[in-house]
């Protein structure tokens, strides 16, 4: 995901997205012990979207605070 897409979301769809990409990287670790992931790259992938979606949720929470 880029930051450009993710910063045209709500914040409501921001939480969504990041318990999906949660989940999701929950899977891969489980693939990952069982040597059935193919490609361990993923991993890194999917946990550098938590953290942009975690800092554009926390930008978007201080956003509505200052309002």
């Amino acid at each position: 995901m880029k930051m450009e897409e993710l910063r045209q979301l709500p914040l409501d769809e921001l939480k969504i997205r990041y318990a999906d990409t949660r989940e999701e990287m929950q899977n891969l670790r489980i693939q990952h012990s069982t040597h059935q992931l193919d490609n361990p790259m993923l991993l890194r992938a999917k946990r550098k979207d938590i953290a942009r979606i975690k800092t554009l949720m926390r930008e978007k929470a201080a956003e509505a605070k200052n309002e």
